[in-house]
């Protein structure tokens, strides 16, 4: 059975060395960083009655959360045994969360979100609550919405490969613009 998985997660990551792995990869990525946008955003209204919250990019993108869908897609070959589908849903989110917030904090001396008022928190930048609802989050996201979201991809993959690499270079323009907005702020604060 081991063997089997590792078959399957050593074709997977071949795939992601191609052009068309990559394209597929930045899609999967733009798709989810923009649905976790809405999700933080909604979740704002609904709790501070603001719809927008303060992004760290300038586009309405949340690396965060197209990075944890992004690796359990790929870290999780079909057939993989459910106890490891449950452990990469209820960990991996929890530390792309944690090393999201501790390297904002680290490069920038500021926090995005803070849970040091949450039980069961870890420095304010995860909690065991919202750690819960990653885990479910990300098991819907591989039953349900990832599933769909590969249909979507299939559909306009021929489009998307005539434009991919220029919603590449938005992305990383919009990272250095915001690592520079950032930083200047930061020596303006200090």
């Amino acid at each position: 059975m081991t063997h089997n998985w590792l078959k399957g997660l050593e074709l997977q990551l071949v795939e992601v060395l191609t052009i068309e792995g990559a394209a597929a990869i930045l899609f999967y990525f733009m798709i989810y960083s923009f649905l976790g946008w809405l999700l933080e955003n909604s979740y704002n209204y609904f709790t501070k009655r603001e719809f927008f919250k303060e992004n760290f990019l300038f586009g309405p993108f949340k690396p965060m959360y197209g990075i944890a869908p992004v690796l359990l897609v790929y870290l999780t070959p079909a057939h993989s045994h459910w106890l490891y589908v449950l452990f990469l849903c209820f960990t991996l989110p929890t530390l792309v969360e944690y090393a999201s917030g501790a390297l904002l904090q680290k490069l920038f001396q500021r926090q995005w979100w803070d849970y040091s008022e949450t039980p069961f928190q870890l420095h304010g930048h995860i909690c065991l609550p919202f750690s819960i609802c990653w885990g479910f989050s990300s098991l819907a996201c591989l039953k349900w919405i990832h599933p769909a979201i590969a249909l979507l991809y299939g559909s306009v993959e021929p489009f998307w490969a005539w434009i991919w690499s220029v919603v590449g270079l938005y992305f990383l323009a919009d990272l250095v613009l915001a690592t520079r907005k950032h930083s200047l702020q930061e020596v303006a604060g200090a």
